[in-house]
Parts: structure tokens; sequence; C-alpha cells
């Protein structure tokens, strides 16, 4: 069984995103950390790349001010290394396709497994190009985990029945972000999921306040927030990790249901 398993253990979980190293490497590992204090099951670590495509303007921010602070995929493995030294929740990448490739695949699963990282999101790797990843996503004990949208109607079975770790249930169209309201029937797709496989499903792209975190945990087994933590990050700067630890117990569902 997948460690991303224990997530899901104690009833509904809640999954926030932190872009790694903004506002910096130190801010980034405190208010992970305060999260983790807060009652986060989950923790998504987002890899700055040049080109987000699945992003919305917050993250898009965060990415690139990581990477004029320098931010790269070894700083960021040193920092999941040394936060493994308290943190033992499941922690999964989202990052680009571009970002394995160009580090080398074998090279990063491997490292991925060496420091902790139980598995990985990749937003921009369709279904039927997996392959390659799902290999080394085998042979590491590194759970790729599988994104269903609105769009994906008859795909839904099909990509949820070889699914690992967690099924990545995307709210909206478009890209990340807080949003007034989700509108997808998002129940209906969730059951069409469950008709195939048990894994867990989260819900994600668009959660921001206790209320929309509250209806989705009804129809799914977490809730993914981003947005709404990293503009804490950049409202508050090197104070935030007490306002992300604050943000995380008031979003949490098991505080809500």
């Amino acid at each position: 069984m997948s460690n991303i398993a224990n997530a899901f253990k104690n009833g509904k979980a809640f999954i926030p995103f932190f872009t790694c190293g903004f506002p910096d490497m130190e801010t980034s590992k405190a208010a992970i950390k305060a999260a983790v204090d807060n009652g986060a099951d989950l923790i998504e670590l987002g890899i700055p790349f040049s080109d987000p495509t699945a992003e919305g303007p917050v993250i898009q921010r965060s990415t690139l001010g990581a990477l004029k602070n320098g931010v790269n995929t070894n700083k960021i493995f040193k920092m999941v290394k040394e936060l493994r030294q308290d943190v033992t929740i499941p922690l999964v990448f989202m990052t680009y396709a571009n970002v394995v490739f160009s580090y080398g695949g074998e090279d990063f699963f491997a490292k991925c497994q060496e420091v902790g990282i139980d598995g990985l999101i990749l937003p921009d790797l369709p279904y039927e190009e997996k392959e390659e990843f799902a290999a080394l996503s085998e042979k590491y004990g590194v759970d790729l985990i599988s994104m269903i949208a609105p769009t994906s109607h008859e795909r839904i079975a099909m990509i949820a029945k070889e699914a690992t770790g967690f099924i990545y249930v995307v709210s909206s169209l478009g890209v990340t972000g807080v949003r007034k309201e989700i509108t997808t029937n998002l129940t209906e797709m969730v059951e069409e999921i469950r008709k195939v496989t048990d894994v867990p499903c989260a819900i994600g792209f668009g959660i921001a306040n206790p209320d929309q975190s509250k209806r989705m945990a009804k129809i799914a087994d977490g809730v993914i927030v981003g947005s709404a933590i990293v503009k804490l990050l950049e409202k508050y700067g090197k104070d935030a990790p007490e306002y992300v630890g604050a943000y995380v117990k008031s979003m949490h569902p098991r505080n809500l249901l």
C-alpha cells in the first residue's frame, strides 16, 4: 500500500500546495511545517518551471519569484531531505514533464525515493503518453498521480482504473486560482471514478474558503488548496507561516464537517 493512503485514513484529508522556495527557502519550509502542525494530511510541493501552463496568476508569480531567487530542482531535493527530519506525512511533487526530462527521468525518480517523496503530479502529461513515467514510478515506488478534469468524459473510467496514490479531481476548466463559484457536476465525476476504483479522490482548483472546503469534502475524500495559500505567502512574506497555520486549521474538513 502506498504511503499516500495514510493521508486519507483519518477521514477527509486537507492538502495544501506550496511553491518550493517562495518567498524564500526558509519561509517555505517554515510554512510547510506550520501546515503540518495544523493538521495538513499531505503536502503538494510545486517545483518551479518557467512555463507553468496549468497555473493562474498567483502561482505563476510565485513560480517566477522562486526562479529569480535561484531555486532549482537540486535545492528542492535538499529542502525535502531537511523537511523529512521531522515531517512524516506524505509529500508529493507537482511539476511539469520538462523538469523531469531535463533532470533525467531515472535520476529524478531515484532521488524522489531517496529523499522521501511519495508521489508526482504532472499536469501536462497526457494519459496516453505516461508509459515511460509509469515504469519509473513503479520501479522507485513513487506514485504517478492522475488528474481527471471536467473534460475527461469517457476517459474518466480509463484514467481512474490505472490510478495510484490518489486521484486529483480538477474542479473547473481553466487554470488554478481562487473561484467565487464551482459549478462543475463533481458528484457525478466522483461517482464515475468510484465505479472503477477505490483510490481516494481529492478535489482541487479554485477552493479558497471554508464553505467551499466543506462542500467539496462532502463529495470527495480530500480537498486541495493552492492559490489561497500562496497568496498568504505573497502577502506576509517571512511572517506568513503563522497565517498559513491558522488558515489550514480554518479550512480543514475535519474541523468543518
